[in-house]
Protein backbone atom coordinates (compact mmCIF):
# COMPACT_ATOMS: atom_id res chain seq x y z
CA UNK A 1 0.00 0.00 0.00
CA UNK A 2 2.93 2.35 0.62
CA UNK A 3 5.18 2.99 -2.39
CA UNK A 4 8.65 1.60 -1.68
CA UNK A 5 10.39 4.74 -2.90
CA UNK A 6 8.76 6.68 -0.05
CA UNK A 7 10.17 4.39 2.65
CA UNK A 8 13.85 4.68 1.67
CA UNK A 9 14.74 7.42 4.22
CA UNK A 10 12.87 5.65 7.01
CA UNK A 11 14.64 2.36 6.29
CA UNK A 12 18.01 4.14 6.26
CA UNK A 13 17.25 5.65 9.66
CA UNK A 14 16.18 2.28 11.02
CA UNK A 15 19.41 0.67 9.79
CA UNK A 16 21.34 3.36 11.67
CA UNK A 17 19.31 2.72 14.81
CA UNK A 18 19.93 -1.00 14.42
CA UNK A 19 23.66 -0.24 14.49
CA UNK A 20 23.18 1.82 17.65
CA UNK A 21 21.27 -1.04 19.29
CA UNK A 22 24.02 -3.51 18.34
CA UNK A 23 26.53 -1.07 19.85
CA UNK A 24 24.49 -0.85 23.04
CA UNK A 25 24.45 -4.64 23.37
CA UNK A 26 28.21 -4.73 22.88
CA UNK A 27 28.68 -1.99 25.49
CA UNK A 28 26.59 -3.98 27.97
CA UNK A 29 28.50 -7.18 27.22
CA UNK A 30 31.80 -5.36 27.75
CA UNK A 31 30.63 -3.69 30.97
CA UNK A 32 31.17 -0.16 29.69
CA UNK A 33 30.52 2.97 31.72
CA UNK A 34 26.78 3.13 32.60
CA UNK A 35 26.67 6.84 31.79
CA UNK A 36 27.93 6.21 28.24
CA UNK A 37 25.41 3.39 27.86
CA UNK A 38 22.62 5.72 28.95
CA UNK A 39 23.73 8.38 26.46
CA UNK A 40 23.73 5.84 23.61
CA UNK A 41 20.36 4.50 24.74
CA UNK A 42 18.87 8.00 24.64
CA UNK A 43 20.37 8.58 21.18
CA UNK A 44 18.84 5.33 19.89
CA UNK A 45 15.46 6.24 21.40
CA UNK A 46 15.59 9.71 19.86
CA UNK A 47 16.48 8.22 16.47
CA UNK A 48 13.56 5.79 16.70
CA UNK A 49 11.20 8.63 17.61
CA UNK A 50 12.39 10.63 14.59
CA UNK A 51 12.02 7.62 12.27
CA UNK A 52 8.51 7.03 13.62
CA UNK A 53 7.53 10.65 12.97
CA UNK A 54 9.11 10.56 9.50
CA UNK A 55 7.12 7.46 8.68
CA UNK A 56 3.86 9.00 9.82
CA UNK A 57 4.23 12.57 8.67
CA UNK A 58 6.18 12.07 5.45
CA UNK A 59 5.59 8.56 4.16
CA UNK A 60 1.99 8.02 5.22
CA UNK A 61 0.96 11.58 4.30
CA UNK A 62 2.49 11.30 0.81
CA UNK A 63 1.01 7.85 0.36
CA UNK A 64 -2.42 9.19 1.34
CA UNK A 65 -2.08 12.09 -1.11
CA UNK A 66 -1.22 9.67 -3.93
CA UNK A 67 -4.16 7.41 -3.03
CA UNK A 68 -6.60 10.34 -2.88
CA UNK A 69 -5.43 11.49 -6.31
CA UNK A 70 -5.71 7.98 -7.80
CA UNK A 71 -9.16 7.50 -6.30
CA UNK A 72 -10.36 10.88 -7.54
CA UNK A 73 -9.08 10.08 -11.03
CA UNK A 74 -10.80 6.67 -10.94
CA UNK A 75 -14.21 8.19 -10.21
CA UNK A 76 -15.91 8.88 -13.53
CA UNK A 77 -18.36 11.34 -11.99
CA UNK A 78 -21.12 8.89 -11.29
CA UNK A 79 -19.38 6.39 -9.02
CA UNK A 80 -21.56 7.13 -5.99
CA UNK A 81 -18.62 8.17 -3.80
CA UNK A 82 -17.90 11.61 -5.22
CA UNK A 83 -18.84 13.45 -2.03
CA UNK A 84 -16.74 11.21 0.21
CA UNK A 85 -13.72 11.51 -2.10
CA UNK A 86 -14.09 15.29 -2.26
CA UNK A 87 -14.43 15.50 1.52
CA UNK A 88 -11.18 13.55 1.99
CA UNK A 89 -9.45 15.74 -0.60
CA UNK A 90 -10.54 18.89 1.22
CA UNK A 91 -9.65 17.50 4.66
CA UNK A 92 -6.21 16.36 3.54
CA UNK A 93 -4.17 19.46 4.46
CA UNK A 94 -5.53 19.47 8.02
CA UNK A 95 -5.42 15.73 8.76
CA UNK A 96 -3.62 15.15 12.04
CA UNK A 97 -0.77 12.64 12.18
CA UNK A 98 -2.81 10.43 14.52
CA UNK A 99 -5.64 10.23 11.96
CA UNK A 100 -3.52 9.30 8.93
CA UNK A 101 -3.97 5.53 9.28
CA UNK A 102 -7.75 5.83 9.52
CA UNK A 103 -7.87 8.03 6.42
CA UNK A 104 -5.54 5.67 4.53
CA UNK A 105 -7.89 2.77 5.25
CA UNK A 106 -10.87 4.86 4.19
CA UNK A 107 -9.38 5.93 0.86
CA UNK A 108 -8.11 2.41 0.15
CA UNK A 109 -11.61 1.06 0.67
CA UNK A 110 -13.01 3.71 -1.68
CA UNK A 111 -10.37 2.94 -4.31
CA UNK A 112 -11.21 -0.78 -4.14
CA UNK A 113 -14.91 0.05 -4.54
CA UNK A 114 -14.14 2.23 -7.56
CA UNK A 115 -11.94 -0.43 -9.12
CA UNK A 116 -14.84 -2.87 -8.86
CA UNK A 117 -17.29 -0.23 -10.16
CA UNK A 118 -15.06 0.56 -13.13
CA UNK A 119 -14.48 -3.11 -13.89
CA UNK A 120 -18.19 -3.84 -13.76
CA UNK A 121 -19.08 -0.67 -15.68
CA UNK A 122 -16.67 -1.46 -18.53
CA UNK A 123 -18.32 -4.82 -19.36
Amino acid sequence: MIPKDLTKDTKTRLQSIKGQIDGLIKMLDEGKDPEKILIQFKAAKSGLDKAHYLLLDEVFRKSLAIKISETSDACPGNCGNEEQIEMLRQQFPAIEVDDLMEKMKEISWLKNQLDRFNQFGSK
